[in-house]
């Protein structure tokens, strides 16, 4: 397997001999407002791709989309990505992929299988209270394959019950979690803070934690080096790789 950030919540994974694609945000620095109603005033995404979109949307053999918030699933993304590719989401979501110009959408109920590659649904909780029934549904994906790592992907969610249940069900080797705190001006972070982080290293044991969704959209308030420095204060090691880069895949791989 091979796992490399794009940017924010955007993955490219070699896995199973196909080349996925998860959340794709690939708007160009600044082409969207801010998220409203958040306490930094700057236009989305605050930073450029680290290589053309293009390039990124043409390598894609399937495409996961946990959720519909622009920034995992932009204009710039549905313009070069809608056509005849497999577009795995949750099912909500499936009419809205369709009427957007995506013809190869499956909906993933509880688990699906393509040519070797299983792919498990999870739930998460995109914040507290009413915050989070507002910005429901929203999933992560669990991969799994012959002679491959299990992966699981959090998607947007805070720590929480249904985070541990994944990680208790799946046992997975690579743990992917979307951090920086993002929040509004009120109201607690809508996905995960440092600490957050922390409770999900402890739990997984021995798998390699990975933290994205950094230093990209306006609300995301911990920074990569913040989120670096407190989990050094808490002894936790977490992979925090910067947009473009490779992460090691292996459990031990921090």
């Amino acid at each position: 397997m091979r796992l490399r950030l794009i940017r924010h919540a955007t993955l490219e994974l070699d896995y199973a001999g196909r080349r996925l694609l998860l959340d794709p945000m690939l708007d160009p620095a600044g082409a969207r407002g801010p998220v409203a109603n958040t306490p930094n005033d700057r236009r989305n995404p605050l930073v450029d791709l680290p290589e053309p979109a293009e390039a990124v949307a043409d390598r894609a053999e399937i495409v996961l989309v946990t959720h519909l918030h622009a920034d995992h699933l932009d204009d710039t993304a549905v313009a070069l990505l809608a056509g005849e590719r497999p577009v795995l989401c949750q099912p909500p979501d499936a009419a809205t992929l369709r009427e957007r110009g995506f013809a190869g959408v499956r909906p993933v109920d509880d688990a699906v299988e393509l040519d070797g590659l299983r792919v498990a649904r999870t739930g998460g909780q995109h914040g507290t209270g009413k915050i989070a029934e507002a910005l429901a549904p929203v999933s992560g994906f669990v991969l799994s394959a012959d002679g491959e790592p299990t992966v699981y992907v959090a998607g947007d969610t805070v720590w929480c019950d249904a985070v541990r249940e994944a990680i208790d069900a799946h046992a997975p080797d690579v743990v992917v979690v979307n951090a920086g705190g993002a929040r509004f001006t009120e109201g607690d972070p809508i996905v995960m803070t440092a600490g957050d982080v922390a409770h999900v290293a402890r739990h997984a044991g021995g798998a390699h934690v990975v933290a994205v969704h950094l230093d990209a959209i306006n609300h995301c308030l911990e920074t990569r080096a913040e989120l670096t420095a407190r989990l050094g204060e808490a002894g936790v090691g977490v992979s925090v790789p910067a947009d473009g880069a490779d992460v090691p895949a292996d459990r031990t791989g921090r």
